[in-house]
């Protein structure tokens, strides 16, 4: 059974954009909104050189890294072709206007990215 811990709000996301979640010690979580109020989650790092895929800019269901302007699938986490890589996604649910993550992916997947 999935641990479910409450994020935001939708709104609290910007359409076309990213909000941060912290994690202690670790690379942060960038929760993304879409222009169909798709919420999705992905390490806050590009696989090409580590840009904080939060800053970039939304289109569609991709975000384009600010470094590079890598096109990085918001559902796989993947870089699009003829780029590859892929940064680790987080299961996302939204249940009446709350956004929740998995509260265990959150303290497990990609800790310790910073280096």
């Amino acid at each position: 059974m999935t641990d479910w811990k409450s994020i935001c709000a939708v709104d609290d996301i910007p359409v076309l954009g990213a909000r941060r979640v912290a994690r202690p010690g670790s690379c942060d979580v960038a929760v993304f909104r879409n222009g169909e109020d798709k919420v999705f989650a992905l390490l806050d790092r590009c696989p090409h050189k580590g840009g904080p895929l939060s800053q970039g800019i939304v289109f569609g269901e991709s975000v384009a890294c600010p470094l590079h302007n890598w096109s990085i699938g918001l559902d796989s986490g993947c870089a699009k072709a003829p780029d590859e890589g892929c940064t680790p996604r987080f299961a996302v649910k939204v249940v009446e206007g709350q956004v929740f993550l998995d509260a265990q992916e959150l303290t497990t997947v990609a800790v310790g990215a910073l280096t």
